[in-house]
């Protein structure tokens, strides 16, 4: 028991013993006449008047008593009077009133006394620590975020009932209506307690049925899609909505209403939704009551602007509305949207678009007129560049969209800025406009705040077969403040060693062309995966310029020497005269396919790029997609012949600030002519950072062997390599799909995703797929022949699984902008696969900037 019960109870208890005695004395006048005339003949004597009581004059001083951790000084300049002052009644009340305001005290009592002041305190004890019991569904951090009380805060009995209610509500908002708090209070040394939550969560209330009244459009089914709020089942494991909560029911109630007057129904409104509680508080009864109106169509629609370099005809084809189609309050908005952009485009940079909206119910049409009104015309005075101290001027005023004397255009400007972002060159980029030197002129202000352009990038990781990777790549993206980009790049892994050098104008021939040239060296090692190295020497020139404002084309043209080494290729004489003769054995066969492509050859590529771009940010895009498509023929001089078309596009949305999901899907596909089957070292291998999960070459096409057992079909054998190491054939096709959504994690500068990938790699082509015998046992069967109907027991066979069967990966991520530089860390399980596939199931990335 606290102090302040402690005080209390003594005051009660005197207030009895006193009303005792009274009683007491009463009866000991009835009984005692003596003792009552005695009292009588006392009274007698006694002056006829007490004196009254006279307050001081003025204070004398003033004494503090009962604290223990406020200082009495601080205990005084709360007071509204001190040493000195003349007695008032009013300064001690409005003082006690202070004092008590401050939330430090538990109990004030202020005594006068003869003009020495006694101020009597009992301090509001400190909080020692939280804690809560019996939540289960709610963590403890999570709950301790939402209430203000805390260890070494003051404790308050007022404060506790809000952090009571506070955390009622909570259970609330996770469908837990008959969940109760109490709160208990265990006394600790140095007037400290320990404050504890007991929780009783209750079980959670669901919603068990959602019904509509006066819906006779649509029914109640397609209604309850409509809304947020579902109903609860037992297979809804991860739903979070099947649960009552009031703001959510607002929600719902605006869903309603877009929906409906998106079908025409311009005058509908929700009367009423209403929550019932079933009596064992275990469900919800929700009802919403309608009234839907009329079906309402587009009467006369109009525009009208003052505005001279606005047409008015042009406006009102903009909007887009037929007269006489179904009421869509959703066109509206795009309507306005529209004639902003017209209106911005014409150079009027603060425009006002008004709709007048009139619903006439007698004949079920609504009319709707848009008044543009804009001020005067705006012309550019000037442009000022500030925050560049290594870019030049010029670099930045190419990119924008306006220069002086143009109007002012507010979607050319907010382009302007996505363009000198795109240059990855700022941190930060910031356009505003000021008033010029009259009030048709104005300035406007690019601030721009530089970040190094210089990246020295490292990146590292792991593969389930232990393999580890290094990339080391020096890049400088502004080339002595120009804009131009210098890129060395050294990689060395497990499968691949390349050095490539490459530099870019973006302003090739002072055009809005850019012009580039490239050197390269690179041996990709599948010795592991596919049993084969290849080495590519040469050089490629490209050229890039945009055709719309949101979309490029880009041409290339690439020159390169090819090689194919294996280790067994010294073989390749005796295998190629095997083949001829049938008389195979399993090695043999698992180096033919390597044999008939061993030597250098020279490629001559040509081929293109088009991409469209209509992300609504380029560095971090929460909206809009972009897409690309390429194609490089082969042939045309050279030693190989092939057309290899790949596409890849990706969708972003916003879902909430800072939860960004994004889509992608991309696929290829290459094909040899004039003839020529495609190599092993053009085909596409995928895997690692192509489809998380998987390791390099981890799916497609493999040889694989199969042992037949006596009276059976044949069956894979690990004796053969039936764990898919060394036999990866890579394809002619592939398709990847991958959604994902990255959400901040509560920590500063720490992302969190969460991802699902699927995809496929295969369609070889015929002669490089294998079916034949390569040890027949004592089977008598030749090796080299068929391996169809084969039952033979002991009988090994060597296939090539060519399936095209899909892969499934989830996963999650977390991205880290460390103090040296962005890390990620990638952790995928397989949902779907093949035995053979050769998994991963961590990696790891991280680069550093100069």
């Amino acid at each position: 028991m606290g102090p302040l019960h402690i005080r209390t109870e003594l005051r009660t208890l005197s207030s009895h013993c006193a009303s005792l005695l009274f009683v007491l004395a009463i009866l000991g006048a009835l009984a005692l006449p003596g003792a009552a005339s005695a009292r009588q003949d006392a009274a007698a004597a006694a002056p006829e008047t007490a004196p009254a009581y006279q307050p001081p004059t003025r204070i004398r001083s003033i004494q503090v008593t009962g604290n223990q951790r406020v200082e009495a000084n601080t205990v005084a300049s709360y007071l509204l009077f001190s040493p000195g002052d003349p007695y008032s009644e009013e300064r001690i009340d409005l003082s006690l009133k202070t004092l008590y305001s401050t939330g430090l005290f538990a109990d004030v009592l202020i005594d006068p006394r003869d003009g020495n002041v006694l101020i009597q305190v009992i301090e509001n004890p400190i909080i020692n620590r939280v804690v809560f019991e019996g939540n289960r569904s709610l963590k403890s951090d999570k709950i301790n975020d939402e209430i203000s009380a805390e260890p070494r805060s003051l404790f308050t009995r007022a404060q506790v009932q809000e952090d009571v209610q506070r955390i009622i509500e909570l259970y609330r908002q996770s469908g837990r209506f008959g969940a109760t708090v109490e709160p208990k209070v265990v006394e600790q040394p140095q007037n400290r307690v320990d404050l504890i939550f007991e929780i009783s969560e209750g079980p959670v209330t669901g919603v068990k049925s959602i019904n509509f009244i006066g819906n006779t459009e649509f029914s109640d089914r397609k209604l309850r899609k409509e809304i947020a709020t579902s109903e609860s089942s037992w297979y809804k494991f991860f739903d979070s909505n099947d649960n009552y909560d009031p703001a959510r029911l607002e929600f719902d109630r605006e869903q309603l209403r877009t929906f409906y007057t998106n079908r025409g129904f311009a005058d509908f409104r929700v009367v009423s939704a209403v929550a019932e509680l079933t009596p064992d508080q275990e469900d919800f009864y929700i009802t919403f009551t309608l009234d839907e109106g009329g079906e309402y169509r587009w009467g006369d629609i109009s525009v009208e602007t003052e505005l001279e370099a606005l047409n008015k005809d042009f406006l009102e084809r903009l909007v887009n509305i037929e007269e006489g189609e179904v009421y869509n309050s959703s066109q509206i908005e795009n309507a306005i949207d529209n004639l902003n952009f017209a209106a911005g485009t014409s150079g009027y940079a603060f425009v006002d678009i008004q709709q007048d909206l009139r619903l006439d119910r007698e004949t079920k049409t609504v009319d709707l007129v848009f008044n543009v009104v804009e001020g005067p015309r705006v012309y550019i005075e000037r442009i000022d560049i500030v925050g560049n101290t290594t870019t030049l001027d010029y670099v930045i005023r190419r990119e924008l969209e306006l220069v002086e004397g143009d109007a002012f255009n507010r979607i050319l400007l907010d382009r302007s800025r996505n363009r000198v972002r795109a240059l990855r060159f700022f941190e930060e980029v910031e356009i505003e406009e000021s008033q010029g030197s009259s009030p048709d002129r104005a300035v406007v202000e690019v601030r721009v705040t530089e970040q190094p352009t210089g990246e020295l990038s490292f990146s590292a990781g792991f593969s389930s077969a232990d393999a580890f990777l290094v990339d080391l790549s020096i890049t400088q993206r502004n080339l002595r403040g120009r804009g131009q980009l210098l890129r060395a790049v050294i990689r060395a892994s497990s499968n691949r060693r390349e050095i490539d050098l490459r530099f870019t104008e973006p302003r090739f021939l002072g055009r809005n062309l850019a012009g580039s040239i490239e050197l390269f060296d690179v041996v990709i090692d599948f010795l592991d995966e596919a049993g084969f190295r290849s080495t590519r020497t040469g050089g490629q020139v490209s050229l890039a310029f945009p055709l719309t404002q949101n979309t490029s084309l880009s041409a290339r043209y690439s020159l390169r020497s090819e090689s194919i080494e294996f280790p067994q290729e010294n073989q390749c004489d005796q295998v190629l005269q095997a083949s001829q003769t049938g008389q195979l054995s399993a090695q043999s066969t698992q180096l033919l396919s390597l044999c008939q492509q061993v030597g250098g050859r020279l490629s001559s590529i040509f081929g293109y790029t088009f991409g469209w771009d209509r992300r609504n940010d380029p560095i971090t895009p929460t909206g809009g997609f972009d897409a690309r498509f390429s194609q490089d023929v082969a042939g045309i001089g050279g030693d190989v012949r092939y057309l290899r078309t790949d596409v890849r596009g990706n969708y972003y949305k916003g879902l909430f600030p800072g939860v960004i999901a994004s889509a992608s899907l991309s696929g290829g596909y290459i094909r040899g002519w004039g003839g020529d089957p495609v190599q092993i070292n053009d085909r596409y291998f995928k895997g690692n950072f192509d489809f998380r999960g998987f390791d390099n070459a981890g799916i497609g096409p493999r040889v694989v062997n199969y042992v037949a057992e006596t009276g059976s079909t044949l069956i894979p054998t690990a004796a053969g390599g039936f764990d898919g190491r060394a036999q990866a054939q890579g394809g002619n096709l592939f398709g990847l799909a991958a959604a994902e959504v990255s959400f901040p994690v509560g920590l500063p500068q720490l992302l969190g995703s969460f991802f699902i990938e699927a995809g496929t790699v295969g369609l070889l082509d015929e002669s490089f797929q294998y079916n034949i015998i390569t040890d027949p046992g004592a089977s008598g069967l030749t090796a080299g022949a068929s391996c169809d109907g084969v039952t033979a027991a002991g009988v090994i066979c060597q296939r090539t699984v060519d399936t095209l069967d899909p892969r499934v990966t989830a996963g999650a991520s977390i991205f880290w902008e460390s103090p040296f530089g962005p890390i990620r860390f990638d952790f995928a399980q397989p949902i779907v696969k093949q035995p053979f596939d050769d998994r991963q199931s961590f990696q790891f990335t991280t680069r550093t900037r100069f």
